[in-house]
């Protein structure tokens, strides 16, 4: 019998589908259906129990996997499969029959496979075409993605370097030099500045992001040259030179694809990689499968870098030219704050901020004339930005990332992001012909040398990704699960386009200048929907046809931005004076500089897992390192003592934001709910029952 249905046909199907099972006409279904109810509640618990035992056979498995069924999809169809069977009320004939001759002892259980299979089939149309899908998610060699690339004997040549040693402007020179080029960046202000710098030149160049098309020529005909963000490079036109910037992020898990893409595909004549050396090996690699080799050319550092012995301390110490480096937009407005409660004035740069307003606050910062001195930043200014740093201040040295399962988690910094990080300050042709390094705390200090000291770990993997052809050819296969359709944006605006009208009515626009932190946050994420928008405009031009009008407001949103940073430190002080008096500050002025307390393993393996973040995320100032679990907590709440005493922990808390006053009530009022009650706490059980004791000795 299971040699008959392995294919998923039934033994009568095999038999030239003469059964009379195959013969009952399709009005008797009806018939069947109220026969099956009336012994509903008769048969319910002997079909269950011969389905389990359908689900349990080892045979049925197999021949589930064999049809594309692994353990996870038989399991999902089976228990789909069984509630259609128990619930439905339009079960077919022949089911039905199959299903009493089970019970009545004159069928068996493999019977129910053909119509499991059909069942599958239903609810995972893939396994239909399985065999077309494996062949088509074959993603062992990339390099035959591009035929045009490998119909070409491409030169490819390995910039090598640390930052500021002049790796990208020598690559940047043969674009410039070339009839026709394309730069592929990771930032939309590292394109930005290559368009600039290529017209400026008189080398006529277009820029393409995910949002903005700007053509060099003003009757909008292509210019030979492009600089683009490097998800937008087109590997079907012809260059002459290609660059192909900060290369070590082809091991980034989400965008590290568009790198392989580039490099396996770009159709230029020479190929110009630029980044940390410790890509030249995997690229060497990558090349390899082309029958491509590559040229390295090694770089030093054009200005010296010294890390100093002694950290800043206090905000007392900064001088021009110091930029503090923080991992977190609290972290930047505390110090913001309590630099210009210094008297000095102070810019911004954060991930999030529009690129316009990084630029602005930069050229703030680099402008000898200007006031502002001091930068105030996150891991944001590792790329993309020319800066005149004198020397990088480390406020913390560990960082919150998500890794490869979207799990939160706070680790130190990679020897690789405190390069990048630490070699902004002494940039080749600015003010400052020397570069220093340090911490805010006397005790990361030592980490910190030992994080530079160590060798960049190779990169080891590269990102990978389907083509569009791959993706449509999904798509084809299964019309009903189609990938080409903008579906949330259809159903929400049942097929009408998303106008300039709708989205300034979602958005609220037009939009004042914040008066308060909140506000600031809100227009960047209004910022952010405007992005958005521009993105989807040049892919589904029907759905989203006002991307000039968009623009324009986009640019009016961004000076409004503009303003807010410049006024931040007004903004956190009016967030502090307008909170209500259950709220907690943003900052504290009279409170000292935050600081991230390391889990004790954190020192060893600098990585501490999300279920430890609680202990990390507590902030105590002053804080020193322990040689032992128990020192560390000892010295701990000494400490805090020593820092807080003037105060009970839950003013402390109150002050470090932790907790407001209103909270605070309802934990009273809690605790004396639960105080009345005989429950202290967190309510042991053993205190209860000894309590009980008491009461019950007392009584007697």
């Amino acid at each position: 019998m299971l040699q008959q249905v392995k294919d998923g046909s039934s033994l009568w199907e095999k038999e030239g589908q003469n059964s009379h099972y195959n013969c009952l006409p399709s009005s008797c279904s009806a018939a069947f259906t109220i026969l099956l109810k009336r012994s509903s509640v008769k048969h319910s618990s002997e079909v269950l129990k011969n389905l389990n035992k359908f689900y349990k056979r080892k045979e049925i498995q197999r021949l589930g996997a064999e049809n594309g069924l692994d353990a996870r999809l038989f399991h999902q169809v089976f228990i789909s499969f069984r509630k259609y069977i128990m619930e439905s009320s339009s079960v077919s004939a022949d089911l039905h029959i199959i299903l009493n001759d089970i019970c009545c002892g004159a069928g068996h259980v493999d019977d129910l496979f053909p119509f499991f299979l059909r069942h599958a089939k239903q609810i995972f149309p893939m396994l239909d075409c399985m065999d077309d899908l494996r062949k088509i998610s074959d993603l062992r060699l990339p390099p035959n993605w591009y035929p045009d690339a490998r119909a070409i004997q491409r030169k490819i040549i390995f910039h090598a370097g640390p930052t500021n040693s002049g790796k990208t402007y020598h690559a940047i020179q043969r674009f410039l030099s070339a009839k026709s080029g394309i730069y592929c960046g990771p930032l939309k202000l590292l394109a930005h500045e290559i368009f600039q710098k290529s017209n400026d030149a008189n080398v006529p160049c277009d820029l393409v992001t995910g949002e903005e098309r700007v053509y060099a020529n003003e009757d909008a005909r292509q210019a030979p040259h492009i600089a683009c963000t490097i998800e937008m490079c087109s590997t079907n036109t012809p260059y002459e030179v290609a660059v192909i910037d900060e290369i070590q992020m082809i091991r980034d898990p989400a965008r590290g694809w568009a790198w392989t893409r580039a490099l396996l595909g770009l159709c230029a004549e020479e190929i110009h990689v630029c980044g940390e050396a410790a890509a030249i090996d995997l690229v060497t690699e990558l090349m390899y499968t082309t029958g491509e080799e590559v040229e390295v050319r090694n770089y030093k550092r054009l200005t010296p870098l010294t890390v100093l012995d002694y950290a800043l301390e206090s905000l007392d110490n900064l001088r021009p030219g110091d930029c503090i480096v923080c991992f977190s937009k609290n972290d930047i407005y505390s110090v913001s704050r309590q630099i210009e409660a210094r008297g000095l004035e102070c810019a911004v740069i954060y991930g999030s901020l529009p690129p316009g307003t990084k630029l602005e606050q930069a050229k703030k910062f680099n402008d000898p004339d200007d006031p502002c001195k001091i930068l105030v930043a996150t891991d944001a200014i590792g790329m993309g930005l020319n800066l005149c740093i004198k020397r990088i201040i480390f406020n913390s040295i560990v960082k919150p990332t998500i890794n490869e399962k979207g799990e939160k988690e706070i680790d130190s910094i990679t020897t690789s992001q405190a390069l990048q990080i630490a070699g902004r300050a002494g940039r080749y042709g600015s003010s400052f012909k020397q570069g220093e390094v340090t911490t805010m705390h006397r005790d990361d200090l030592m980490q910190l040398k030992e994080i530079l000291s160590e060798p960049v770990r190779p990169v080891k993997a590269a990102g990978l990704h389907p083509t569009p052809e791959q993706i449509e050819m999904f798509a084809y296969h299964l019309p009903d699960a189609t990938l080409s359709n903008l579906i949330f944006a259809r159903q929400f605006s049942r097929n009408e386009p998303l106008t300039f009208d709708w989205l300034c009515r979602h958005t609220k626009w037009p939009l004042a200048a914040p008066k308060n932190i909140k506000e600031l946050v809100h227009l960047e994420a209004v910022h952010d929907v405007f992005d958005l928008y521009l993105w989807l405009s040049y892919r589904f031009m029907d759905m989203f046809p006002d991307a000039v009008l968009v623009r324009d407001i986009q640019k009016k949103l961004d000076d409004i931005i503009q303003v807010g940073v410049c006024n931040i430190t007004k903004l956190i002080r009016a967030s502090q004076s307008a909170a209500a008096p259950g709220t907690a500050e943003v900052v504290s002025e009279d409170f000292p500089l935050s600081r991230t307390r390391r889990d004790i393993r954190a020192v060893s393996d600098r990585r501490v897992k999300s279920t430890e973040a609680l202990s990390i995320a507590v902030e105590v100032p002053g804080e020193r390192r322990a040689k032992n679990l128990k020192a560390y907590q000892s010295a701990t709440r000494q400490e805090d003592l020593k820092s807080h005493g003037r105060g009970s922990l839950a003013n402390r808390l109150l002050r470090e934001g932790l907790l407001t006053r209103e909270m605070l009530r309802q934990l009273e009022s809690e605790w004396q709910d639960q105080h009345r009650n005989g429950r202290y706490g967190l309510g042991s059980k053993r205190d209860d029952q000894s309590s009980s004791k008491e009461t019950g000795k007392k009584k007697k």
